[in-house]
């Protein structure tokens, strides 16, 4: 097992065997020890898979190989990979890794929503009460990846799975709300945002792009010359999103960050624990720039207000200047229903325009020989 660089490569390969089997590709690392970890990561989801393979081959496939081979065919070429691993996992255990698939039936599927539904979510700082998760959660940490197992080990897999009743099951969830930030709102929070950070929310103001879709853009995403980049949004789908002015302005200011990762933040202090060294800079997480925001938030006093709302400000403010379809191409929509909600801005439109063109006084009373005048016109037949 090892790692190497072939000769003006920017990034080590690695080479090594498992049971008779030979693994080799690129760790995408520039760094030889963060691709020895890459390495250790691929052996160990290579060899959670030839332990699924086996299991399958000797018997009904199991909850805790299906979940395996999902993670490996589909789950680690995720964005969000960590996120599915996590919801896996908590299958696994609620589940039991031993379960044969067919015995997951609607029973079990419904007490995995009742046992979900009531875990806590750690909230603010000890001190802080907890609260129950939201509907939402459990749909998408819980009932949505369960059903993305079974379905594949029915349909690619070929393997027998119970026949589960989905739409029982799914938690109707609140309707999302659409929060837009004003120019006022958005100029204080970029006004306490820095280290790079600053840069990453101005470009999710300005296209609306998920946090996962911004942490994990690529130097190779962008194209400079077409005047484009891509986003892998979720479920792995990729959408491809032109360059505005702004935009480009922004993505070309910071070509030249030292990681293959288009947004990075320089470290304000040296940690040791996780390898930071002040003032150099370092791909942006997904779990730092959540965090940013919402102190940077906080500091400039701007209220009820998420990094998701970044999405919907952009969405709000481009459909005031086009249509529908156009931000559903935009946010990557797979249906325009899912864009509808944005339709408020066009009633806040009609609404404006309304008043514009209504008369500066509205006669509330129609005067005594105003009144005598309309009654002869309706005698007369010209009324």
């Amino acid at each position: 097992m090892s790692v190497f660089k072939r000769k003006g490569a920017a990034t080590y390969l690695y080479d090594f065997w498992l049971e008779r089997r030979r693994f080799t590709g690129d760790t995408g690392k520039a760094d030889k020890r963060e691709a020895v970890k890459e390495r250790d990561r691929v052996k160990r989801l290579r060899q959670t898979e030839i332990d699924a393979e086996k299991k399958a081959a000797n018997g009904p496939m199991t909850f805790g190989a299906a979940s395996a081979r999902y993670m490996v065919e589909v789950g680690e070429h995720q964005v969000n990979a960590m996120t599915t691993l996590a919801s896996l996992e908590w299958l696994e255990r609620a589940i039991g890794k031993g379960t044969p698939l067919a015995h997951i039936t609607d029973d079990v599927v419904a007490k995995l929503v009742a046992k979900r539904r009531v875990e806590n979510r750690k909230v603010g700082n000890a001190k802080t009460p907890k609260k129950a998760i939201g509907p939402a959660t459990v749909n998408r940490t819980m009932t949505e990846p369960l059903r993305k197992v079974l379905r594949r080990a029915a349909k690619v897999w070929k393997v027998p799975v119970g026949e589960i009743e989905w739409s029982h099951h799914m938690l109707d969830e609140p309707q999302e709300r659409v929060r837009e930030a004003s120019k006022g709102e958005e100029a204080k929070i970029m006004g306490k945002l820095d280290r790079g950070y600053d840069v990453a929310v101005r470009f999710a103001f300005i296209n609306g792009c998920r946090r996962m879709e911004i942490v994990g853009l690529r130097k190779t995403d962008v194209d400079f010359f077409s005047r484009q980049f891509t986003v892998t949004g979720k479920g792995g789908r990729q959408r491809v999103i032109p360059m505005n002015d702004a935009t480009y302005a922004l993505l070309w200011s910071i070509k030249d960050t030292p990681t293959e990762y288009v947004f990075t933040y320089v470290a304000a202090r040296s940690d040791a624990r996780k390898r930071l060294v002040k003032g150099q800079s370092y791909r942006i997480t997904d779990a730092g720039l959540r965090t940013a925001m919402r102190r940077k938030t906080e500091a400039a006093g701007v209220d009820n207000f998420r990094f998701h709302d970044t999405r919907h400000t952009a969405a709000t403010r481009v459909l005031r200047k086009s249509n529908l379809r156009v931000v559903q191409e935009l946010l990557g929509h797979a249906d325009v229903a899912t864009t509808t909600k944005y339709a408020h801005a066009m009633k806040e439109d009609v609404r404006a325009a309304l008043n514009a063109a209504s008369p500066a006084k509205s006669p509330v009373t129609t005067s005594g020989d105003d009144a005598k005048m309309l009654e002869s016109k309706s005698k007369d037949g010209l009324a």
